[in-house]
């Protein structure tokens, strides 16, 4: 007996995911290179950093993602005096039965909402560390394993300082992606004020339209899909030598760790499948390389004072290294 043909399984995975991308324009004004990374991330596994001004739809895009993908969603808005149990549960006394049980808290769901991840004290800040690498949370010694997928998006403002407390390295190293969200064009503007004008509600995202066209087997097919793509020997080499290169840069006092150069083969991998290859090539490589890495380098004091971003390096790095032929 043979084995079922898996291709139409892959195609249809494929055109779900993409098909994400129209649903959240339903809602979402522009900003296609942050769904397509919200995509890929879900394909890798992987939490996302989404970095931007307040007003530039970072919470009505994961809103509407959730929407999109039929999968269960909670939101924490992050304060300063939020707790870890907050965030994660925490055993309750029950006097009925004279015994403690646990009660879940929101990390318990396929994606979750960190709102505004920056506002809350370090210790807070920890309790998703566990959650974020290990797929579980740990209450009273005993270890409770999250739903799968479980994927993490969190936003800060890049532009506010007073009462925030910038994330670690430990921790921004657990994001498979930063991507950034900018103010939009006129045109996009243009739209969004039209949209309004013409009755749009972000409340309700179902008279927008936006209906589930992806859900957990096509994520699961898609995944499965993104494992048989291939990646050369000296792709390989390439990622490896652009993180090494990043190590070495008189701009950074910390460069791209192995976990980085990781993060950004898998992302590659996801884009080119998506992109209908089951292979990579460089040009992958490059398209994922700002966000996969642009949070995981730290800019030496100098560099920062004389106006050096993380993207202009990692441009220069890109320029420097030989690409593979």
């Amino acid at each position: 007996m043979t084995e079922p043909d898996t291709a139409p399984d892959d195609q249809h995975a494929r055109e779900a995911l993409r098909e994400l991308r129209v649903e959240v324009a339903k809602a979402v004004v522009g900003q296609d290179a942050a769904v397509t990374g919200l995509v890929i991330a879900l394909l890798c596994r992987g939490h996302v950093l989404l970095e931007g001004v307040p007003g530039v739809a970072k919470t009505l895009l994961v809103r509407t993602l959730a929407a999109a993908t039929s999968l269960s969603t909670k939101r924490v808005q992050f304060t300063p005096d939020l707790m870890p149990g907050d965030v994660t549960g925490s055993l309750v006394y029950d006097a009925r039965s004279s015994a403690f049980s646990f009660r879940e808290g929101p990390v318990f769901t396929n994606l979750l909402l960190a709102d505004e991840i920056n506002r809350t004290p370090p210790k807070t800040q920890a309790a998703l560390l566990e959650a974020m690498e290990e797929r579980q949370v740990t209450v009273d010694g005993d270890p409770r394993m999250l739903p799968d997928p479980f994927v993490v998006v969190a936003t800060q403002n890049p532009v506010e300082y007073e009462g925030t407390y910038p994330l670690p390295e430990a921790q921004l190293d657990r994001f498979l992606l930063k991507l950034t969200m900018p103010l939009p064009s006129r045109e996009d503007e243009v739209g969004v004020l039209t949209r309004h004008a013409e009755g749009f509600d972000p409340r309700d995202l179902r008279a927008a339209g936006v209906r589930p066209v992806a859900g957990v087997a096509e994520l699961e097919a898609g995944r499965a899909a993104v494992r048989r793509v291939t990646i050369a020997p000296e792709v390989v080499g390439y990622v490896v030598d652009l993180a090494r290169a990043t190590r070495s840069s008189p701009s950074l006092q910390l460069g791209v760790s192995p976990r980085g150069a990781t993060g950004l083969m898998s992302a590659a991998r996801a884009w080119a499948w998506l992109s209908g290859r089951d292979y990579v090539t460089p040009d992958d490589v490059k398209a994922l390389a700002r966000p996969a890495l642009r949070h995981r380098v730290e800019l030496r004091p100098e560099a920062e004072i004389e106006g050096v971003t993380a993207d202009a390096v990692l441009d220069g790095v890109l320029g420097s290294v030989p690409v593979p032929r």
